[in-house]
């Protein structure tokens, strides 16, 4: 079992156990990824990156709370992770190749 599948396992298992899955149609968790990483923008608000970066406990929770509901979305939706991932980034690869890229500001 890969990292990923052991994740999606635990996150499932925490919400079946408490019968949420019912409340995770994916309109709602796609709201809920973006409420989250408001959340997460929220902690950088007014300061420098590196002001930010001071507070590791509540960044690691933000980050987490976003993870977790995508990981619930592409659960839902059928998605593989690491193929989805995979497959963005050859695209991304194909779109900004390192010719054009590195070095360019």
């Amino acid at each position: 079992m890969t990292q990923t599948e052991d994740s999606m396992k635990k996150i499932n298992t925490f919400r079946e156990e408490r019968d949420w899955r019912q409340f995770h149609k994916e309109k709602d968790l796609a709201l809920s990824i973006t409420l989250e990483a408001s959340e997460l923008l929220e902690l950088y608000q007014w300061k420098t990156s590196e002001e930010g970066n001071q507070q590791t406990e509540r960044l690691k929770e933000e980050l987490a709370d976003v993870l977790i509901y995508s990981y619930m979305l592409a659960d839902n939706l059928g998605f593989d992770i690491d193929e989805i991932i995979a497959e963005k980034l050859v695209k991304n690869a194909m779109k900004y190749p390192v010719e054009k890229s590195k070095g360019k500001r």
